[in-house]
């Protein structure tokens, strides 16, 4: 009987061990399982690094989740592939906000000069106030308080995407419907507000911008809402524009392999640097399920484009990756 309780037990165990054990490789609109072996809710989200350390912030679409809240995922990472659960962030409505209240696509910047953590968000109520929320903490997975709710530049903002140049300059990319556009704005000093940088003329939602040698690169997807569609690039010298024409990303029947952009990263190693397309694979009848496809991009001298979704290896030392083929 006892050898039959130690086996039994080996078994149960035996999950954890799995989960607990680090790997390199990335399997895209696989589920994605964090340190604890629950799949990670970081949907619309964006990435930061503090010193040496990666942080994953997204929409929390928990299937148990209290519908008068929002919530917020908080993970960390030193590899960008094992990702260690910190905090599942609540937030209650702003004043003015009723129960069918919006918080999505937050985006976390670090100021190193407040020493903040300011997330950015885009709040709602019924998809008609299209409005930017800022909220502030001490700590990157402490309790973020609410500061305002505003139209950024006297404008509209639903989706939003964040991008930090290679100086340390931080910059909030939304959309704009009204302008058929989105734009791109500079956090001030404090980070508390915007200054504008410019409006790229193409109605796209999604938005993400890496800079890469020489270029900007910019990708946004169209408005179709939940529904995938063939996300596009376009490049410029300066963020400011001119930016090119729009191309596709992917082949445009695949619809961006069901997938919608939300970041860039640039990994700059040792040996190479490389950028990984980082999307969300939704799941609107059962949003906790929403998947990620995150894949190396192949990119430079004005040219980006998606491979097909495939399993691949991350070396964040050597900004190596890697196909993984049978």
């Amino acid at each position: 009987m006892k050898v039959r309780l130690l086996v039994f037990s080996f078994f149960a165990f035996f999950p954890t061990m799995l989960f607990a054990q680090k790997r390199n490789i990335i399997f895209p609109k696989e589920i994605w399982k964090d340190n604890r072996g629950e799949h990670i809710q970081a949907h619309g989200g964006g990435i930061i690094k503090v010193k040496n350390i990666f942080y994953w912030f997204g929409e929390d679409r928990s299937k148990d989740n209290d519908p008068a809240l929002r919530y917020v995922g908080c993970y960390s990472s030193k590899d960008l592939v094992n990702w260690k659960f910190l905090k599942q962030l609540k937030f209650t409505p702003p004043k003015g906000f009723g129960e069918h209240w919006v918080l999505e696509r937050p985006k976390v910047f670090y100021n190193e000069k407040t020493k903040k953590f300011v997330m950015y968000y885009h709040v709602d109520e019924h998809y008609r106030l299209a409005k930017v929320g800022i909220a502030v903490s001490d700590k990157v997975d402490g309790d973020y308080k609410f500061v305002k709710a505003f139209s950024p530049l006297g404008h509209e903002s639903r989706d939003i995407g964040q991008f930090i140049d290679d100086d340390g300059s931080a910059y909030l990319i939304f959309e704009d419907r009204p302008f058929k556009g989105f734009r791109i704005a500079k956090l001030t000093d404090d980070y508390m507000d915007l200054t504008e940088v410019c409006l790229i003329q193409a109605p796209l939602e999604g938005g993400a911008i890496v800079h890469y040698e020489d270029l900007y690169y910019a990708i946004g997807s169209g408005l179709t809402a939940w529904d995938p569609n063939p996300n596009k690039y376009a490049t410029a010298k300066s963020l400011a524009g001119p930016w090119s024409d729009f191309k596709d990303i992917a082949p445009p029947e695949t619809k961006t392999y069901g997938s919608q952009s939300t970041m860039m990263i640039k990994v700059v190693g040792t040996k190479t640097t490389s950028v990984i397309f980082m999307a969300d694979v939704w799941k609107p009848d059962s949003q906790w399920d929403s998947r990620y496809l995150w894949m190396p991009l192949k990119i430079g001298d004005g040219k980006l484009s998606l491979p097909a979704p495939q399993p691949f290896s991350l070396n964040i030392k050597t900004g190596i990756t890697k196909i993984i083929t049978n």
